[in-house]
């Protein structure tokens, strides 16, 4: 055979092996209690008919977790099929650098043949910088403001620059998937559709809250009207498969990436006065919340289906992770992993019946002050040197806890947890103290204590207790409107009526006429005044459109102050939402 010939072979045996690869579609989910899938028949509020049928098509896992309980962290484990606090990836405000050193499972798939694009929320570093991490194809619409893309909803190319949204968010990550779904049918695709559903802004266009009328908490309406979306998303997404003849041919995992944010007391607050608070979204039966590792906070929705390859109808019983995913995607792309890289398993097997024992021997977490094992149904949960055992197989609730009462299982299962945290980047079962807000998570939904009183409503006055310095501010039909001094310099606008435990998540929802960096800073107790150091910046755009921005403030104590930094320009602010990080 002479070089061109062999050339030429060697071609299109790889076209022929890539063929046979089958496509991987990830669809995650942000806040998503356990509780709101139809299928599981726990809340009848729940219509998720599209879901529903993929369910009936594969697996429910019963016992499906994430990472964390927490976005940035569940997502940095997903897409590296690493635990993240291997790579120093710990909570919302840990430095990405581990994380960008580290190879995605889009990087492997692209590396092995595979078309990849992701849609949605991203949440791991600029999303400008997607493609560094794997991904070919990038529509990263989480909202109704500008987003970065390289890609229209039909699918064609376009230079990566920011594109202004057409459709709501939901709908137009679902119909650009589709569309790539339709230009990639001939050869392998990796999807990774990160809906930002339900989680807050609570924005889910009327016509899917119509679906759900009669007497309910309106948090509750709109929560359920973008789950609709995801649904509706989901059957788009089914659809073009079986229209191009990819159904058998196609992986596809469902999987939450957190519990649902209760905040205890699920108060209906206006969903256009608070950008965080309760999602709507609810843990039914299980214990806790988002920012626990109670089951609340990380047993989520998790279904698989690849019909003709997985049998359907099935209900999996023992527990899985989210870092299956990348080990399931590896193996099934025929994609070699030296050992030790990926900390999860292929499950194929395992859901073939071909291999009946547990995929794992145990299951473990850290994240910030908890860490937590799983081991068969004996789960050792400990927050600061609080400690609880529970059998799960009795009390998947998570009410009543046995470490008293079984010393020996408690010191098993504390001593595994230890030698594994240690492996950790930083090592240690906690990276500090407990905050005051997991204190009164753990005391309500753990000891069974009388739940705290809800913080205090921002004032009622009328620019909700913000003052500007250096221009005016007024409330005009629910907006805070700053004009600035004419000539003025330094305008901002500040409150001091906080009372939060650091470090804290800010999300600004705003609009101006100027482009630069703004910034927020903040005092936390004992500070006389702003320190140079406390203040973390932001992008802000010029534009017509809302824009949000999620600003971590990496503050250490108890944060009272804060100013809130824009450009010399007039602005409008439609939401000023300060909660801990923990939620």
């Amino acid at each position: 055979m002479n070089r061109f010939l062999f050339v030429l072979y060697s071609i299109l045996c790889g076209l022929t092996q890539a063929a046979d690869k089958p496509n991987i579609i990830v669809i995650y989910t942000d806040d998503h209690g356990f509780a709101d899938l139809g299928i599981r028949g726990v809340e009848k509020d729940v219509k998720t008919p599209h879901l529903d049928a993929l369910a009936r098509s594969g697996v429910i896992a019963r016992h499906g977790y994430s990472t964390a309980p927490q976005c940035v962290p569940s997502r940095g484990g997903l897409m590296t099929g690493k635990f993240q606090g291997r790579f120093n990836l710990d909570n919302n405000g840990s430095a990405l650098d581990g994380f960008n050193k580290e190879t995605t499972i889009a990087t492997r798939l692209q590396n092995a043949g595979y078309t990849t694009a992701q849609f949605g929320k991203w949440h791991l570093g600029p999303q400008s910088e997607i493609t560094q991490h794997g991904f070919k194809h990038v529509y990263s619409q989480h909202g109704q403001q500008k987003f970065p893309a390289n890609i229209t909803l039909e699918g064609n190319d376009r230079p990566m620059s920011d594109l202004l949204p057409t459709m709501y968010h939901v709908d137009g990550c679902a119909k650009a998937a589709a569309s790539v779904i339709e230009r990639c049918k001939e050869k392998p695709f990796f999807l990774y559709i990160a809906f930002r559903a339900p989680h807050t802004p609570l924005d889910a266009p009327q016509s899917y809250k119509d679906r759900f009328p009669g007497a309910m908490p309106e948090r509750r309406r709109a929560a359920l009207g973008m789950l609709a979306a995801v649904d509706d998303g989901v059957g788009l997404i089914t659809s073009t498969l079986k229209k191009n003849s990819l159904t058998e041919k196609t992986l596809i995992f469902f999987i939450g990436d957190n519990g649902a944010p209760l905040k205890i007391h699920k108060t209906d607050s206006p969903l256009n006065g608070d950008a965080g608070g309760w999602d709507g979204s609810l843990n039914t039966p299980l214990n806790g919340e988002k920012g626990m590792l109670a089951e609340g906070g990380m047993h989520v929705p998790f279904l698989i289906a690849w019909p003709g390859t997985i049998p359907g109808g099935q209900t999996y019983e023992h527990p899985v992770s989210s870092l299956d995913v990348a080990a399931t995607a590896a193996a099934v792309a025929d994609i070699s992993v030296k050992p030790g890289n990926l900390d999860g398993v292929n499950l194929v097997p395992y859901l073939k019946g071909e291999i009946t024992t547990p995929p794992h021997e145990s299951l473990m977490w850290r994240w910030m002050a908890q860490s937590a094992i799983r081991e068969g149904n004996w789960k050792l949960l400990r927050g600061g040197e609080r400690e609880y055992l529970y059998d799960l197989a009795t009390d998947l609730e998570e009410k009543h806890n046995l470490a008293s009462q079984h010393p020996d299982i408690a010191a098993r299962l504390r001593t595994k947890l230890t030698a594994w945290c240690a492996e950790l980047n930083p090592p240690g079962l906690a990276l500090g103290p407990m905050a005051p807000v997991w204190n009164d998570y753990f005391d309500y939904y753990l000891e069974g204590k009388p739940a705290p009183k809800p913080e205090a409503e921002p004032s009622t006055s009328a620019t909700r207790g913000w003052l500007a310095r250096g221009g005016s501010l007024i409330e005009k039909e629910g907006v805070l409107v700053l004009t600035p001094d004419k000539g003025g310099k330094g305008t901002f606008i500040t409150r001091s009526q906080f009372k939060l435990a650091g470090p804290v998540t800010a999300t600004l929802t705003f609009k101006t006429t100027a482009s630069g960096l703004g910034a927020i800073a903040w005092r936390v107790d004992g500070d006389k005044d702003f320190l140079p150091t406390n203040r973390a910046s932001f992008e802000v755009k010029s534009s017509d459109d809302w824009q949000t921005c999620e600003v971590q403030l990496p503050a250490k104590g108890r944060v009272i102050h804060v100013r809130v930094h824009l450009l010399t320009s007039p602005a409008q602010f439609r939401t000023l939402d300060f909660k801990p990080s923990a939620r």
